[in-house]
This record gives C-alpha cells, sequence and structure tokens, in this order.
C-alpha cells in the first residue's frame, strides 16, 4: 500500500517512508491510498486473540512492509505484561444492570494516558523503517504536547540508539503531574522546553520547522531527519485504529452484540487523531451508528460540527481537561481528504485559509457528510467537575476530567435523541494525572487548595481504592532534569542548537 498525501504531493511513499518522515514534502499529511476493509474471517479469528494480536492483524492491513508475525513481535513488546499488566486496554462494563455503557481504559500503560498505545510501538515501527530503508541518519522526533504526548513519546524513545527526541510543551497549560512527569525524564536523548504560550502555538512552531526546507537541508548536512510522534505521523494514528477494531471484538465475544449490531463511540478530543481513529475503524468494516466528538470549553470542533465553520479566531481557555486546549486540530485535515472524496486541491485551500486567515469554512455537502456520522457537543468545568461526580456515585468509577467531559456530551446527547445503542467511552487518561480537579469534584470545590499533588493523590488512593500507579508515585521528589523555557520565536534555534551544537 502506498501513501499520498492530503494536498496533493505527486509522489507516493511506502508506509516505511511516511512513518519515517512524519510529515508529507508539502506539509499535508500522509493517507492510505486506499481503505483496506476487515473481512469476516477476520472478526471471527479476533474472537480469540488478545489485544496484541488484534493490533497486529490491523497494522498488517495498512502497513505491508511488515509482515504479520513481524508486527505481532512488536506489539508483544510494545504491549508487554510487565509494561501494561494483565489486559492492557480493558473494556469495563459500567453498571451490571446497565448493558449501554462500556468504557474502554486506555491508560494502563507506562505514562497512565492513552497516547501509551500508539508510542510505546511507534519506536519499533520507526527503527524498523529505518532499517529497511537503509536510513543512516539519525532521526529526531520533534513533537508538541498539551500534556499526555509528551511523556509518552519521551518514554518510547528515551536512550533508544539512533534517536534524539525532543518535547515542546506549553507552560502553565500542563497539569501539575504531567509536567513533572516530563521535566523529570531521563536518557542522554531527551530535551524537553517550555514554550511560553498555548499549545497552539508549539504545535504552530513544530510544524513551521517541519516545512522550512532551508532548515532542514541544514539538519540533513549534519547527519539529522526529522520526524514526529504526533498523531500527524500515520505510525502514530494507524495503533490507535486496533484498539477500537479490539472494543467491538470484545463485545461481540462477551456476547454484549450481535454480529453487525452498530455501537457509538465516545471519544475526548483536542487534535483530531484520536476520534479519527475510530472513523478508520468503522471505514474498515466496524459497525459505527455515532462518533460523538466531545470538546471541552474550547469548543472549535463542536462549533464545526455543527456549522461547517472552522475558525480558531477566539478566545483560549485554560481547563481542567488540559490535553484538550487545542484550538487547531490538525487530523481534522485528513478527514477533510477522505469525506472530499481525495480533493486535495479543495482541502488545501481550507488549510491555506486556516493558516493566513484562521477560519475556512466547508460546502454545505461536505458538512451534511460529516453531521450524518458526527456529534459534536462541548463541556465547561463545571459540567466537567458535576460528571466526575455523577459517574462516580452511579458507577463507582473515578473518571478523569478529558472522560468526563466524554460522559458529559454523551448524556445531553442521549437524553435527546433516545438512542439505546450500546456506547464504548474512550477513557483518554488515569484520573491521579488530574487529581486536584478529581478530587474537587468528588469532595467539594477547594479540597484540594493548600495540599501538595502528593497529598492529593494519596487521599484519590483512599477514596477510589485505586493503588497509584508507578508513574505517578513520588514524582515530586524526582530530580528537575529539564529547566528550559523559551518564547514561541525561539524555537528553531533551540532545535538547532540541541542538534547541531
Amino acid at each position: 500500500m502506498k501513501y499520498i498525501s492530503t494536498r496533493g504531493y505527486e509522489g507516493k511513499f511506502t508506509a516505511q517512508e511516511a512513518i519515517i518522515k512524519g510529515i508529507a514534502p508539502d506539509g499535508g499529511l500522509f493517507v492510505p491510498e486506499s481503505i483496506p476493509l476487515l473481512t469476516d474471517d477476520d472478526i471471527e479469528q479476533m474472537k480469540t486473540m488478545q489485544f496484541c494480536e488484534i493490533s497486529a492483524r490491523v497494522l498488517s492491513k495498512y502497513l505491508d512492509d511488515f509482515s504479520e508475525s513481524e508486527l505481532l513481535g512488536y506489539t508483544r513488546e510494545a504491549y508487554s505484561e510487565e509494561k501494561w499488566g494483565e489486559n492492557p486496554i480493558p473494556l469495563v462494563q459500567l453498571n451490571s444492570y446497565n448493558e449501554r455503557e462500556y468504557i474502554l481504559e486506555l491508560w494502563h500503560g507506562p505514562t497512565c494516558a492513552f497516547k501509551d498505545v500508539a508510542l510505546q510501538l511507534l519506536p519499533h515501527l520507526m527503527t524498523a523503517s529505518m532499517k529497511k530503508t537503509g536510513e543512516s541518519k539519525k532521526i529526531c522526533i520533534l513533537t508538541a504536547t498539551s500534556g499526555d504526548t509528551g511523556k509518552a513519546a519521551l518514554e518510547g524513545f528515551k536512550d533508544l540508539p539512533g534517536t534524539e527526541i525532543i518535547v515542546f510543551y506549553p507552560t502553565g497549560g500542563v497539569s501539575e503531574a504531567q509536567k513533572l512527569q516530563m521535566i523529570t525524564t531521563t536518557g542522554d536523548n531527551t530535551h524537553v522546553v517550555a514554550v511560553n504560550g498555548c499549545f497552539d502555538d508549539a504545535q504552530t512552531g513544530v510544524k513551521k520547522i517541519f516545512s522550512d526546507s532551508a532548515f532542514n537541508d541544514e539538519l540533513n548536512a549534519g547527519g539529522i531527519k526529522l520526524s514526529s510522534a504526533n498523531s500527524i505521523n500515520w505510525g502514530r494514528l494507524a495503533p490507535q485504529i486496533a484498539y477500537y477494531v479490539y472494543a467491538y471484538v470484545e463485545l461481540l465475544r462477551t456476547e454484549k452484540i450481535a454480529k453487525g449490531e452498530a455501537i457509538n463511540i465516545v471519544v475526548p478530543t483536542g487534535n483530531f487523531g484520536n476520534i479519527l481513529a475510530a472513523w478508520f475503524a468503522k471505514q474498515m468494516g466496524i459497525p459505527v451508528r455515532k462518533l460523538i466528538c466531545a470538546s471541552n470549553k474550547n469548543k472549535v470542533l463542536c462549533d464545526f460540527f455543527s456549522s461547517g465553520k472552522y475558525d480558531r479566531n477566539r478566545e483560549f481557555f485554560k481547563t481542567t481537561s488540559p490535553s484538550m486546549d487545542i484550538l487547531i486540530s490538525s487530523n481534522l485535515e485528513r478527514l477533510l481528504f477522505e469525506i472530499t472524496d481525495g480533493d486535495f486541491k479543495q482541502v488545501s485551500e481550507w488549510m491555506r485559509e486556516l493558516n493566513t486567515e484562521g477560519v475556512y469554512k466547508v460546502d454545505e455537502k461536505t458538512l451534511k457528510k460529516m453531521q450524518m456520522l458526527f456529534v459534536g457537543g462541548f463541556a465547561d468545568d463545571t459540567g466537567v467537575t458535576k460528571t466526575i461526580l455523577d459517574v462516580y456515585d452511579r458507577t463507582d468509577n473515578v473518571v478523569d476530567t478529558h472522560t468526563a467531559v466524554g460522559f458529559n456530551i454523551y448524556n445531553r446527547y442521549h437524553s435527546r435523541s433516545g438512542d439505546e445503542t450500546k456506547t464504548v467511552f474512550a477513557s483518554t487518561a488515569s484520573p491521579f494525572k488530574f487529581s486536584p480537579a478529581v478530587m474537587d469534584a468528588i469532595r467539594g470545590e477547594g479540597f484540594s487548595e493548600g495540599k501538595s499533588n502528593d497529598e492529593i493523590i494519596k487521599a484519590l488512593s483512599d477514596e477510589s481504592g485505586l493503588e497509584i500507579p508507578a508513574a505517578i508515585k513520588d514524582l515530586s521528589s524526582k530530580p528537575v532534569l529539564h529547566k528550559d523555557v523559551i518564547d514561541k520565536e525561539q524555537m528553531q534555534e533551540k532545535v538547532r542548537s540541541i542538534l547541531l551544537g
């Protein structure tokens, strides 16, 4: 299978080349020339498979440069019991008496966030692709993070031979636990830099560095090639498709749904990658009735699915769900390309308008196509707080702030639609990563005031009966190894100084 650019670059690329490059030469995103289908035999066989095996089967449909057995070797190592526990991504029925709601816990990996699912695997795909293509240059993973991608990427790539990794995160735009996880990261090849501004500032800066051909030529001359660990990299997005396939198969296996019965999938998202993976799963043949796109107060996606107008020219809010504090949803470009039947000229024009004017509006036909499948909604911090308590009281499950956004939007959708379709909630992070907001919701506003992060985490453990994850425990006592803070205009120079001295 070949990969093409959403903006019409004339060349085609192998899966290996797409993974190494991260982003197309014209600034577009790589997409497969065609979307592969899962056969009835595939689904039937998956009912007896573990997640690592399902992942390898799904990936083999997209990454035909690799054999399925080769991919299985990578997924077994990436999702080992040592890193994830006995079941990497458990699908949990919320109530024994309610067979409509199921939560897919994606946060049992090394950094307690759903990004681990892809970023424990991406280093395997990246290094294998380098070997297969004969790439001899050092690969620098350059990424911006709204909180979770950064640590997950650092954990995946630290001390990996032939790589450097540079993570930019927004000052004040991540939770205390997320920040501590990043700035205490060990590894001789890891670099963590705070950027004064919001996530969009960091993400825009990274995209500019990728698209600066003169700077990339300079790096290449120095023996360095840039790649990305954000979901703009197909090698990061593709592994996420597998867990939605797994969720459907698990419902079939446990006889919660009948063959062919459609499900709803609820995804809290900012950069649109996680819900786009669910869209690809549907295109592969997983029956999906609705994809519920849940936004926080930075509701640019919610407004887009309502009106067809994407407008980033708005006030930016820092919320209790910081990984979704995003106004430029990069992966939406892939959906627009697919839903317009590959109209790269139109997609390029929309992206040009977004870059120059901060706004674009899709045509009515495109909007109607999206509205047939996607439901958008948003919740502010007050709504998130109420939802955390509601889910806890109703089901005895403690959810983090991002997952609570999903529940909030779904509850309102269910109330007005009466849709009784079985529904899977993507749970994107451990509640311990956002313990102050979670405990304020459960114990009352102000509970966390004056308490240390460690005290709040212990209180959450005592309240919920959940064990404190190793990745969170004693974070505040670890030495801070990364202290750089820069302005967004200094990002390229910072990359130059790190990589070229």
